[in-house]
């Protein structure tokens, strides 16, 4: 039985959109290797972390927002999650997904590297994904 508008007001309203529990797990783990960044620097999609010398953009997309949830819940595609879904749901998350496109484009075009990391991802093991960091961080030297 789906929710009133209220109460999925509520619950989506109250999920933060910086200083994420993968954000921290990421940050935590790039200090430990050394990397200092700066936080939702201000270019384009305010990466959650940016290496300004090296020209690296890192995102820790949530899974809903931008798209893996399917993936979570064993779904057989993206599709068949948007289907479950309202209008406004199904557009809103096309829409996060046309805008890290877009947003993933124009960065490489200028240089940038862009790393997305999901955010389950990087709670099964933030060091995994900031040693991926690290290595391309290294690359661009």
């Amino acid at each position: 039985m789906p929710r009133d508008k209220e109460t999925t007001y509520k619950i989506m309203s109250s999920i933060k959109s910086k200083d994420t529990v993968p954000e921290k797990l990421l940050g935590k783990e790039l200090w430990k290797l050394g990397l200092r960044y700066r936080k939702h620097y201000k270019i384009l999609g305010k990466p959650d972390f940016v290496f300004l010398k090296r020209k690296i953009a890192v995102f820790c997309d949530g899974d809903f927002w931008h798209g893996n949830n399917w993936k979570l819940r064993g779904l057989e595609s993206f599709e068949k999650e948007l289907s479950m879904y309202n209008e406004f749901w199904k557009e809103k998350l096309l829409r996060n997904i046309k805008r890290d496109n877009r947003v993933n484009s124009e960065l490489t075009k200028t240089g940038w590297l862009v790393l997305r990391f999901w955010e389950s991802d990087i709670r099964k093991s933030p060091v995994t994904y900031a040693k991926i960091v690290k290595d391309e961080y290294i690359k661009r030297k």
